[in-house]
């Protein structure tokens, strides 16, 4: 049975499995392993998809994404319209009702207030917010009473579906994190370790890059639920470890991520402990350009920063002979089969928001060699590295630790080489890589490095807020204690004036035509991203455990309180 027959068999397998729920707590324990461990709990400061995943068990937004993109209410009572009078005629406000009784898992009310505090929190001008383009265009909240939240927006806002929506946009209790705004934000350790939350479970004790604790929230909205009394959230080794761990020994209920070559993952499932599940959003794994300078030589404080241009890769040229130089189908077939597809784009779905543009797809050797030598990169001592004015086209490429990125890394040096570019190769836990550390030198968020590989996704079906994050003011920097979405310090005033525009377009094929246009900007005119495979998000989950439902466009955890034990 090859790779696709396994997942289709899995998705009808938990389909039919039985839905019993007794009480809360009476199937006991689940384990479950994250390879790239958890370094916060808190979404706001980490823009890593393993730190957003384990918070959302914890703390929870107004509304997520259901397995199909479909908004569904959480901690609102219903998902606000203009139909039923929640979002006004003219788009600039959107009115949120939470749900009556909901207790923090202290057992303290939640009110209107913790979510207008998390927006302030979030849009503090020092805070260096991870997910600030969630909160673009909002003028005010307004909190008349305990349940309602009123957003006002500077403009009218066609899809105002972003703050408080999915697993990036969680409440804070305000009265945990009172103290904890703007610069000391990444300071406030208990918090941001121990967040108290209205999820179906809470933190018992959190070792930062290790695992979690946790067991069932006393105070959680639905008497019979979570199932399960404890759980454990194991973080660290690598995927085929966790793939193991779930498939063949039976160690562990579920396994996130399998970044594994296919035909791994099908001997691993003859191993009959385990079901491996599959689904295809918006993950894209990608090369960043830094399009600033990384050396070491400069002063801490200005390296990576808009003070100092790249010395290579701000030339067009360059960056896009690097992108010709990769055979995209290549990677697919040896990194993820079935489970992946050469892309162009950095929006890949869903299909009306993305571009037709295939241009990259097909490798071009001698393409890429001639675009070098009009930049001015030639070989003059004949070493095989191309120079200029005295320097060598040398890059520093990082990724993540992990099997198919080391292998992936392997073969681009290989093509890199072929057209005269020396790389030094350079890989990273993913837990440190990914963790948001201020202090760390070796997050992705503070690329010190030449280019780097990584892929994440957006929640949701609509691009804006994903694309948003490419703006000028969102690079990371030190005063935005290096958080920040716009990875690789990319600033145009035109992309920047787009997307305002579609912060401000409500028809839906004109909406499209705005995202294609962006996503374009970043890849096919800038190449300061080079996207490579659309990637399908591959986990495990054990025979014996049932509830699991796949989610692509928000956690993968969104539904941990409907788990529960087969008997």
């Amino acid at each position: 049975m090859n790779l696709k027959s396994l997942l289709l068999s899995a998705v009808a397998a938990s389909a039919l499995a039985p839905a019993a729920m007794a009480e809360r707590g009476a199937d006991g324990h689940v384990n479950v392993i994250y390879w790239q461990a958890p370094s916060i709990m808190n979404p706001y400061l980490s823009a890593g998809t393993k730190d957003i995943e384990a918070a959302s068990v914890v703390i929870e937004p107004l509304g997520r994404f259901d397995q199909d993109g479909n908004m569904v209410a959480f901690l609102a009572e219903e998902i606000p319209t203009v139909e039923n009078g929640g979002v006004s005629d003219d788009l600039k406000q959107i009115t949120w009702k939470l749900k009556e009784g909901l207790m923090w898992s202290d057992g303290t009310p939640v009110t209107s207030a913790d979510a207008k505090f998390t927006a302030d929190y979030c849009m503090h001008p020092e805070g260096g917010c991870a997910q600030a383009a969630k909160f673009d265009g909002i003028d005010s909240i307004e909190t008349p009473d305990d349940l309602t939240i009123v957003i006002n927006f500077t403009d009218p806002k066609p899809n105002p579906y972003q703050a408080f929506m999915g697993g990036l946009s969680p409440i804070l209790q305000a009265a945990q994190f009172a103290d904890c705004l703007g610069a000391k934000a990444p300071e406030c350790t208990e918090a941001n370790f121990n967040p108290i939350g209205t999820g179906p479970f809470v933190v018992d004790e959190f070792r930062p890059n290790d695992v979690i604790s946790l067991s069932a929230n006393p105070n959680y909205r639905d008497p019979d639920k979570p199932a399960f009394a404890t759980m454990t959230l194991k973080g660290g080794g690598d995927a085929a470890a966790a793939g193991r761990a779930v498939l063949e020994t039976g160690e562990f209920d579920y396994a996130w991520n399998l970044q594994l070559a296919p035909e791994v993952i099908e001997e691993m499932a003859k191993g009959g402990k385990g079901t491996p599940v599959s689904g295809f959003g918006t993950l894209v794994e990608r090369i960043e350009m830094n399009m600033t300078d990384p050396s070491s030589d400069l002063p801490e404080g200005e390296r990576a920063t808009e003070k100092h241009p790249h010395p290579i890769l701000s030339d067009l040229k360059v960056r896009k002979a690097l992108s010709m130089a990769i055979d995209r189908e290549l990677l697919v077939e040896i990194g993820y089969g079935q489970a992946g597809r050469a892309t162009c784009n950095l929006v890949p779905a869903p299909e009306m928001f993305a571009s037709p543009n295939t241009d990259c797809i097909g490798q071009d050797m001698e393409g890429a060699k001639a675009l070098l030598e009009e930049a001015g990169w030639t070989d003059s001592d004949g070493d095989g590295i191309r120079d200029k004015d005295g320097e060598k086209l040398s890059l520093l490429f990082q990724t993540s630790t992990n099997a198919v990125r080391q292998d992936f890394q392997a073969l681009i040096k290989q093509w890199w080489q072929e057209i005269g570019v020396e790389t030094e190769l350079r890989n990273v836990s993913g837990s440190v890589f990914f963790g948001g550390d201020p202090g760390s030198p070796d997050t992705f968020q503070k690329f010190y490095a030449d280019v780097e590989m990584y892929a994440n996704n957006f929640d949701g079906t609509d691009p804006e807020p994903y694309l948003a994050q490419h703006t000028c003011e969102k690079a990371p920097k030190p005063s935005s204690q290096w958080q920040g979405e716009n990875i690789n310090r990319y600033c145009d005033p035109e992309f920047d004036k787009l997307v305002n525009e579609l912060g401000q377009t409500g028809e839906l094929s004109k909406r499209a035509e705005i995202a294609i246009k962006l996503n374009e900007m970043l890849t096919k005119e800038s190449y300061v991203i080079i996207p490579l495979v659309d990637r399908g998000r591959v986990s495990a989950h054990s025979n014996s455990l049932g509830g699991v439902v796949l989610n692509t466009w928000d956690s993968e955890l969104w539904n941990v309180a409907d788990w529960h034990r087969i008997k």
